[in-house]
């Protein structure tokens, strides 16, 4: 199958920079689109107050996307040529799943998978496997 929109969801671990590495395979060809997203997950951030500093928002977006530049600009020079970024707020599972799905009209998302130990996956479940079962798109988990 050939994909034109690949999204690959980000957040600067060993797993997220392998999807990165596996997703450019797709997308060196002419009218393919890499979407490097980054999610900033809302729920830690806001407490038990439900409030948070405006500056807060602004630093952690702003680093995301320091770090979406630099990997827009690696796929550049591997020969992608149509890269953008997105930095996103709220849970990760929805935004990557559905919400830059239904938007962007991407039809594969290559995630890397998240190193919880059982205990974990039970609690919380990874953002991958999530993806995985509520995507409507391809997705491609890649594990290290």
């Amino acid at each position: 199958m050939d994909y034109k929109k690949v999204m690959v969801p980000l957040d600067g671990s060993d797993n997220s920079e392998l999807a990165f590495k596996r997703a450019m395979e797709f997308v060196t060809e002419p009218g393919t689109s890499l979407y490097l997203v980054h999610v900033i997950d809302t729920m830690p951030l806001v407490g038990n107050y439900g409030v948070i500093s405006g500056d807060l928002f602004y630093d952690l977006s702003e680093r995301a996307r320091e770090y979406l530049t630099q990997m827009k600009e690696k796929a550049e020079s591997q020969g992608a040529k149509n890269v953008s970024i997105h930095v996103r707020f709220g849970n990760p599972k929805t935004v990557i799943s559905k919400d830059f799905v239904d938007e962007y009209h991407v039809d594969l998302i290559v995630i890397g998978s998240t190193g919880l130990n059982a205990v974990e996956r039970i609690l919380v479940g990874s953002v991958a496997e999530y993806v995985n079962r509520h995507a409507k798109v391809d997705v491609m988990i890649i594990k290290q």
